[in-house]
């Protein structure tokens, strides 16, 4: 004769927690859900139709490659996997919002988010000209 075992009518449901949840929604793959608003918005250089070209160096190191433009001042600078001079400047300036020239994605060092660039209206533009600097042509619509 079989032990008797709990029947799944008997259980109670598993536990689910935050880790579980992370999972379920995307972060344990590496996906990350960009946010489509920003209360640091107000802090962008009124001059961000004339930025620099996307193989601009780094200001402080000459670094070539994985750099950020500052969104406040217009400042190119590495990332945080080459030297971390933007998030330098971000502690020592407060400068918050900077685009990356890898992938062109908008981060918020004060919310710590990706900030989708083609929802928000104020970033949507920005984008556009990184883009086009990036690749010679204008991006795809967004999918709405």
């Amino acid at each position: 004769m079989a032990a008797n075992k709990p029947t799944s009518s008997s259980s109670s449901p598993p536990e689910v927690t935050d880790e579980t949840q992370d999972w379920i929604f995307g972060a344990g793959s590496g996906w990350v859900e960009a946010r489509t608003s920003c209360d640091h918005l107000n802090s962008l250089s009124p001059d961000l139709l004339h930025l620099p070209t996307p193989d601009t160096p780094c200001s402080r190191c000459q670094n070539p490659v994985e750099n950020w433009l500052c969104l406040c001042c217009k400042e190119v600078l590495c990332s945080r996997f080459v030297n971390r001079h933007m998030l330098m400047h971000h502690q020592q300036t407060g400068h918050c919002l900077a685009l990356s020239y890898s992938d062109l994605s908008v981060w918020c060092f004060c919310c710590e988010a990706y900030l989708d660039a083609q929802i928000i209206l104020q970033l949507r533009p920005i984008h556009q000209t990184a883009y086009i600097l990036k690749f010679g042509e204008a991006p795809p619509l967004p999918q709405l």
